[in-house]
């Protein structure tokens, strides 16, 4: 999970508390008390020290009163300040929420992970902190469409980590299928902007010429709109002859990426072509085809 965004991640859980329990309990088999409600509150863990203690994201799950409280923290890397303060974060919100309390933590890297989930000895017999951790071969695979549906932040997570592997045209298809459901274009798009960041070169490209694609099938209409207004303000790579020209490289790019052979003619062919909308089908179909002569049936 490369070049990911500590702020990034942190967002999912704050636009989707459900996140939490979804990774709890499916991911790493927590057992979460029934509740009625999720809610998220502030991270802002300092109750008598003039110390500031605040943490990435803060979930509470609710009946009647709270009965689980979850402190969410993003570690992208080794931080030995963290095994002084994290107690501390869980001693805050257990007082303040007067019920249970847990620190979850989301890494991004494998040994980072390893060092997150050491037992944090407090000095006191018997008291012991053992974060619970998701490392990047925990978070889920999600390429069910109605699974991304339903937790759209999940099937971000699940592209993020593992959107480089050989299956990844089923990720990417429940992904964009789920975010064809957010009603706010902005958010669907800023979704999409943070997955890019986090793969890898090759199934960025790949996943970008589908998006990029005006024939796409995943875009909603609010999507379509912010997309089109991003491109105007000057995110799209040029108009006319440059756009066409960008697409084209695009689509070389993806092929090439893909293993695909591109012999003289048939990339002659492809170079000289000015139709956008003909472009635009073949960027769609270079991401499945396994030859060249395939993209042009």
């Amino acid at each position: 999970m490369p070049s990911l965004s500590h702020e990034s991640l942190a967002l999912l859980f704050k636009n989707r508390p459900p996140l939490a329990a979804e990774i709890l309990h499916n991911a790493l088999k927590v057992d979460i008390p029934d509740y009625e409600e999720i809610r998220v509150e502030s991270g802002d863990l300092t109750e008598w020290n003039p110390a500031e203690f605040r943490a990435d994201a803060v979930v509470v799950f609710e009946a009647a009163t709270p009965v689980l409280a979850v402190v969410v923290e993003i570690q992208l890397g080794r931080d030995q300040g963290k095994r002084w303060s994290w107690p501390v974060y869980l001693a805050g919100l257990r007082a303040r929420t007067r019920c249970p309390a847990i620190l979850l933590v989301i890494c991004a890297d494998a040994a980072v992970g390893d060092w997150c989930a050491e037992p944090i000895d407090l000095g006191h017999p018997g008291w012991t902190l053992t974060p619970l951790v998701l490392k990047p071969e925990a978070v889920p695979v999600v390429t069910d469409v109605a699974e991304a549906v339903r937790a759209p932040e999940l099937a971000v997570l699940s592209t993020m980590t593992h959107g480089a592997a050989y299956d990844r045209a089923r990720m990417f298809h429940a992904l964009l299928s789920a975010l064809a459901t957010i009603e706010d274009g902005d958010r669907a798009k800023l979704y999409i902007d943070i997955v890019l960041a986090a793969l890898p070169e090759t199934p960025a490209t790949e996943l970008e010429a589908i998006v990029r694609s005006d024939t796409s099938p995943y875009k909603s209409d609010a999507f379509r709109r912010t997309y089109a207004e991003g491109e105007a303000s000057g995110e799209a790579k040029g108009v006319a002859k440059g756009e066409t020209k960008g697409r084209v490289e695009t689509l070389l790019q993806v092929l090439e990426a893909r293993g695909v052979m591109v012999p003289d003619e048939a990339r002659e062919r492809i170079t000289a072509c000015t139709d956008v909308a003909q472009i635009e089908a073949w960027v769609k179909r270079s991401v499945i085809v396994r030859t060249v002569d395939a993209l042009f049936d």
